[in-house]
C-alpha cells in the first residue's frame, strides 16, 4: 500500500474538534469533510478493501452510524475522497474556481498559460495519484468502485477538454491534431500514471515533472518546439540530466500504454 506519510505529508492531521463559533450547518459541513479526509487518508494507506466504515468513523472521531447516515456506502465515500483530492482542504473549490484557473484564462501567451495549468493541476495530481492507484486495484473486483473510477475519469477528461478549448483560442493546436487527441495527450502528460512512474518510481522531483509536462505539452499539443522564441525552457532543459529525464518520461508513456 501507499506510504501514509507520503500521502499526507502536505496535509494537517484530521481535526476532531469543531470550533464552537460555527453554525449548526457549518459544524455539519466541517464534520462531513473530516469524515471524507479520514476516508481519503485510510484508503491511500490501507487500500479500499482494507478500510472499513468503522475505521473511518474512528479516525474522524464520529460514531459509525454518522458515517452511514451521511454517506450510506463505502463507494460513495470513495467518490467524495476523489472530490477532496481535487478540490483541496482549506477551502474546497472546483478546479475552475481555483486561482490558477483564473490565471490560465487571463494569460494570453499559451506557454505561460500552460505553466499555470500544469502548476495548478500538478497539485491536484499529487493528491489524486495515491487514491487513483488504490481505486484502480479496487475496480478490478468491485463494480461500485469501478463505476466511481469511471465517473471521475470522465469528469477529468471533460475538464481537460474545456481547458484546451480555452488554450487553443490563444494558439492553435499542432497541425493535424484534433481536440480529442489533444485531450488524450494532456491526460497522459499530467495524469496519475505518468506522475506515479516518474515521481514515485523514478525519483523525479515534483518541480522536474512540472517542467517536463509544460514543455512536452507545448511541443506535442501546440507545436512549440525547443529553441523557438517563447518556448518555456526552465531548469536547464538541454542538460544531459534533462535528456535522461525526457527518455525516462517517454518510457513511462510506453509502459502506461502497455
Amino acid at each position: 500500500m501507499t506510504d501514509p506519510h507520503n500521502v499526507t505529508a502536505a496535509m494537517p492531521a484530521v481535526k476532531r474538534s469543531v470550533p464552537a463559533r460555527l453554525s449548526r450547518r457549518g459544524r455539519a459541513k466541517a464534520t462531513h469533510w473530516r469524515i471524507v479526509k479520514a476516508a481519503y487518508t485510510l484508503f491511500c494507506a490501507r487500500g479500499y478493501a482494507g478500510t472499513t466504515m468503522a475505521q473511518i468513523a474512528e479516525a474522524a472521531g464520529v460514531a459509525v452510524q454518522t458515517v452511514y447516515f451521511a454517506f450510506h456506502t463505502k463507494s460513495t465515500l470513495l467518490s467524495r475522497a476523489y472530490d477532496f483530492a481535487v478540490m483541496g482542504e482549506d477551502e474546497p473549490l472546483s478546479p475552475d474556481k481555483q486561482p490558477w484557473f483564473g490565471a490560465m484564462t487571463a494569460e494570453q501567451d499559451v506557454e505561460k498559460a500552460l505553466r499555470h495549468l500544469v502548476t495548478g493541476v500538478g497539485e491536484i495530481t499529487r493528491r489524486v495519484t495515491p487514491l487513483y492507484l488504490v481505486a484502480r486495484v479496487a475496480a478490478d473486483g468491485d463494480p461500485d468502485a469501478a463505476r466511481v473510477m469511471a465517473f471521475h475519469e470522465r469528469w477529468a477528461a471533460d475538464g481537460y477538454r474545456q481547458m484546451l478549448e480555452l488554450l487553443r483560442a490563444k494558439a492553435g493546436l499542432r497541425p493535424g491534431l484534433s481536440l480529442e487527441r489533444a485531450t488524450d495527450l494532456l491526460l497522459l502528460f499530467v495524469g496519475a500514471d505518468v506522475y506515479h512512474v516518474l515521481v514515485r518510481g523514478d525519483g523525479w522531483s515534483h518541480e522536474e515533472w512540472t517542467d517536463w509536462a509544460v514543455s512536452t505539452a507545448a511541443e506535442q499539443i501546440f507545436g512549440r518546439y525547443r529553441g523557438e522564441p517563447g518556448f518555456p525552457i526552465r531548469g536547464g532543459r538541454f542538460s544531459p540530466a534533462s535528456r535522461r529525464r525526457d527518455h525516462d518520461a517517454t518510457q513511462a508513456g510506453h509502459r502506461h500504454k502497455g
